[in-house]
């Protein structure tokens, strides 16, 4: 298992960023016998982590290395700050070019990544949840899967903090959610709210990959993410939800991964 971390210049993030990596490349042939992921190429799954957490949290916390050897996943962990993964005007602050497009295009030049969107997965939890679902709606030729865990599907509570309301979780100031949402009048008809952008890509008869949505029945986040599902299913979308005990913890997180991947490998093909 080849596993590091490597920093390069983001002209999206306008400085030196860093990510993780596991490879499974050097797994001796004993260990994948009889596991049917290794009768086909590796795929690659980019991981994006949550409020507060950087490029190492699915390594140290989470089972990157775990789930590379048991999927044959090239795993690519990515960071980008408390940023939900929008880009905004100011320079450096491109998060979902960075996360759709650069890291894509930077880490299949220098480790050889298949450059086919079905074998090509964006997961995240939390605030990276939120981020995997925009991220794969905004680049849907680039994804041929979307894994979201205990997302912060936020952005009708971004909506409502007008008039100089401040939010009610308590996890940051009315002035950061402007900074990164946006006008709150204008977010929901906006392409920061996935909803929009899955719309837009329905009108236009594109093609969407398909979600896989978990969160834990004890979740602070439980009716975002209820909300969101309702939303999707009134669509008709191609997704799989499901929920269990769990609060916004690793212990869910760790599990639903699992789970998340094998509905997703089958979706796209093993």
């Amino acid at each position: 298992m080849a596993t590091g971390k490597m920093r390069y210049y983001s002209i999206a993030q306008a400085g030196q960023v860093e990510f993780c990596f596991v490879l499974p490349n050097d797994i001796p042939a004993e260990m994948t016998t009889g596991n049917p992921n290794f009768d086909r190429p590796a795929k690659t799954l980019y991981l994006l982590h949550g409020y507060s957490g950087n490029e190492s949290d699915w390594e140290y916390n989470g089972i990157a290395e775990d789930l590379a050897a048991r999927f044959n996943l090239n795993i690519i962990m990515i960071t980008a700050g408390n940023n939900f993964y929008l880009d905004r005007e100011a320079t450096g602050r491109k998060y979902c070019t960075f996360a759709g497009q650069e890291i894509i295009d930077y880490t299949r030049r220098i480790f050889g990544l298949s450059a086919k969107r079905e074998d090509t997965i964006i997961a995240g939890l939390s605030m990276g949840g939120f981020g995997a679902i925009h991220t794969g709606l905004s680049y849907p030729n680039t994804f041929g899967g979307v894994i979201a865990l205990s997302s912060a599907l936020i952005v009708h509570d971004v909506a409502k903090m007008k008039n100089g309301e401040e939010p009610l979780d308590g996890a940051a100031n009315l002035a950061y959610y402007q900074e990164v949402f946006g006008d709150p009048n204008k977010v929901l008809d906006s392409d920061v709210n996935p909803e929009r952008l899955y719309e837009k890509l329905e009108d236009g008869n594109k093609q969407i990959p398909p979600i896989y949505l978990a969160i834990g029945t004890e979740d602070f986040l439980y009716q975002n993410n209820q909300d969101f599902r309702k939303f999707l299913e009134s669509h008709h979308a191609d997704m799989k939800y499901e929920e269990g005990p769990g609060i916004h913890d690793w212990k869910f997180w760790n599990e639903y991964i699992v789970r998340g991947l094998t509905w997703i490998l089958k979706r796209i093909g093993e």
